[in-house]
């Protein structure tokens, strides 16, 4: 066994992870821009490069999502997260504003705890490893129980890559045999926590005493504006809404169509063969039951294919089919279909005016999603504007499958992540998309600015 090996199947303590993670890091710290770049890129390569057994680890592990999904997955987040990262500063002086007469120097946070999904269980931990050393950290991967092999495979790989660039020992670590007590207890003893996962495990990192960026519950509404190309947008959200089985909590939940349009709607999206819809409400009440038990998301629908979530209301939904769409009873508090539904399941309601699929879409961010993404198919800039003043959103994506893009893309400006806040009203502290910028601390200098006038009382308090 090598030694990397026995660093990660030994079930060292809380403690001793950590003190090992700062002993690391004090060295790492005195690698420069061109060193700290060469092992975060060679980290999103060795993703990408892997897709295939890495999407097969997840799957096999966990039980959930697509397999084909996941290689995407695996391939777009890699490639769009470096190319992000791969021209921005990180280590010194990073940048100067000339009017402030101010230098910016950066500065590590010390040592990173990660706390990672099980619905994410290689992007995740890729995506925050990058940016812990991106920024001259050092990491500790704290892993969902169901994706603790994938965890720390990853950390053994990732630390092979780090020492490859003559980088430390225990630069990346994972907590083995995890628990919800061995979590909390790195939380508390980490520099600064990123945890990405369910509410509980998140209100638990803002409890713990250390700045920690959390998520917030996703609940995706989806508007479709008239005017627009309605095959292109039904096209788009079949393809955000049924990604990876519908496990990314920024895929389209709600679907909300112009009346006028409504049956048109409906018949665009069976059309591309892959959508299978019942307006039958025994059945509609069947899949309620199935995706919802006492109000509450049923944990076993979460990742499965739409012909799974079928079979477990007993309804033959057709293997070729990746979603499943249902008439809702109305929006918010009107039908539990306006809530997450972490599957291939959404919901379809028509709307009379804008301003009425504006409210639909707020009511439902009201009961779940507040803060997290809403998107829209639209080419009027006024309601584009609309939208995004009255929806309680970090994000409003427009013309673009949500799934796959509010977390950034080659062709949007959000910043590439697999973490997305969304702030106080999802109990975030932050309302954007976690970015590398985030780990890092930034000393400014100051000096007096030239030639500077001085405004009088008089001018002050005009």
């Amino acid at each position: 066994m090598s030694n990397e090996e026995s660093q990660i199947t030994n079930d060292l303590s809380i403690q001793d992870l950590v003190t090992n993670a700062r002993n690391a890091q004090a060295e790492y710290e005195s690698f420069n821009q061109e060193q700290v770049d060469a092992i975060v890129r060679d980290i999103g390569k060795f993703v990408y490069d892997n897709a295939e057994p890495l999407a097969k680890m997840a799957v096999d592990e966990t039980d959930m999502g697509s397999y084909d999904d996941k290689v995407l997955k695996n391939k777009g987040k890699a490639r769009v997260i470096w190319n992000n990262l791969k021209d921005k500063k990180s280590r010194g002086v990073i940048g100067e504003d000339a009017d402030s007469n101010l230098v910016f120097v950066a500065k590590p946070m010390g040592v990173v705890a990660a706390v990672t999904p099980v619905t994410n269980p290689i992007v995740t931990p890729m995506c925050n490893g990058m940016f812990a050393l991106k920024t001259g950290n050092a990491v500790i991967f704290a892993s969902h129980p169901k994706a603790q092999k994938c965890a720390e495979y990853l950390a053994l790989e990732f630390m092979k890559i780090v020492k490859s660039h003559d980088g430390p020992d225990n630069l990346i670590q994972v907590v083995t045999d995890g628990s919800v007590e061995k979590t909390q207890q790195l939380m508390q003893s980490a520099d600064v926590v990123v945890a990405t996962g369910g509410g509980a495990m998140v209100k638990s990192a803002y409890s713990s005493g250390k700045p920690s960026f959390g998520v917030g519950a996703g609940n995706v509404p989806v508007i479709i504006d008239r005017n627009i190309d309605l095959q292109d947008a039904v096209e788009k959200i079949v393809d955000g809404a049924s990604f990876d089985h519908g496990i990314i909590c920024s895929h389209e939940q709600f679907v909300i169509a112009p009346e006028e349009n409504f049956d048109k709607t409906i018949e665009l999206f069976t059309n591309t063969g892959k959508v299978w819809f019942t307006d039958d409400k025994n059945q509609i009440q069947k899949l309620r039951e199935v995706v919802f038990q006492d109000g509450y998301l049923n944990k076993d629908v979460v990742g499965k294919s739409a012909t799974d979530v079928g079979k477990m209301a007993g309804i033959d939904v057709p293997d070729s089919s990746r979603l499943i769409l249902l008439p809702a009873d109305g929006s918010g508090t009107e039908d539990v279909l306006a809530k997450e539904k972490l599957c291939p399941v959404i919901a379809i309601v028509p709307y009379s005016t804008f301003e009425d699929a504006v409210n639909m879409a707020k009511a439902n961010l009201l009961v779940e999603g507040a803060g997290h993404s809403a998107a829209l198919h639209s080419n009027n800039d006024e309601n584009i504007q609309k939208a995004g003043l009255e929806l309680p959103i970090s994000r409003l994506v427009v013309n673009q499958p949500s799934s796959t893009t509010a977390g950034g893309s080659l062709t949007n400006g959000f910043a590439p992540t697999t973490t997305l806040g969304c702030g106080s009203w999802g109990g975030n502290s932050i309302s954007e998309n976690l970015d590398y910028k985030h780990l890092m601390n930034v000393s400014r200098i100051g000096k007096i600015i030239p030639d500077k006038k001085v405004p009088t009382d008089d001018e002050i308090w005009a």
